[in-house]
C-alpha cells in the first residue's frame, strides 16, 4: 500500500486551487495532474495528450482527488469571514457573499484588506490540505502527518 508524503497533499491542495485535476495512481504514489477541461473550454488537450493517454490506458490504476465543489469554497470563504476581527472588512466581506457573484466579490474586498490577504491565503492552504487528507481517508490512502 502506497504512503502519500506531506509534501505530496501540500502539492494535491496547490493544484487543486488551481483548478487542475489530480489523479494519484494506487500503486506508485505518482501524481498525475491535468487541466479541468469542463472549466477550460479553450484548452488546448494536445498539450496534456500524454496524460490524458496514460490516465485512459491505466484508469483502473488511478483514483481522482476530487475539488471543492462551489458550496463547500462558499463555505470555506464564509468561515473565514466569521473568523475575522475587524468589524469593518467582516461586514464588507459579508456584504460580498451576499451579492450576486460572491466570489468575485470576495475576491475584490480580500485583495484590498492589506494584511488580511494574506491571513486568507494562508487560511485557505490550510483547510484545502484538510480537504485533501480527508479524500485521502475517503479513497483510504495513508499520508504522512509530519
Amino acid at each position: 500500500m502506497i504512503r502519500i508524503s506531506k509534501e505530496q497533499v501540500r502539492e494535491i491542495a496547490e493544484y487543486l486551487d488551481c483548478g487542475m485535476k489530480c489523479y494519484l495512481n494506487k500503486e506508485t504514489g505518482e501524481l498525475k495532474t491535468i487541466i479541468d477541461f469542463d472549466n477550460s473550454p479553450y484548452a488546448d488537450e494536445e498539450l496534456w495528450e500524454d496524460v490524458l493517454q496514460e490516465l485512459e490506458e491505466n484508469w483502473d490504476k488511478y483514483d481522482e482527488i476530487p475539488k471543492m465543489e462551489s458550496h463547500e469554497s462558499f463555505g470555506l470563504m464564509a468561515d473565514f469571514t466569521e473568523s475575522i476581527n475587524d468589524k469593518d472588512l467582516r461586514t464588507a466581506l459579508i456584504n460580498a457573499l451576499n451579492k450576486r457573484h460572491p466570489f468575485r466579490n470576495f475576491k475584490w474586498v480580500i485583495d484590498n484588506s492589506g494584511i488580511y490577504r494574506q491571513k486568507w491565503f494562508d487560511f485557505k492552504n490550510q483547510r484545502l490540505i484538510q480537504w485533501v487528507k480527508d479524500q485521502l481517508d475517503a479513497l483510504n490512502i495513508k499520508y504522512d502527518n509530519e
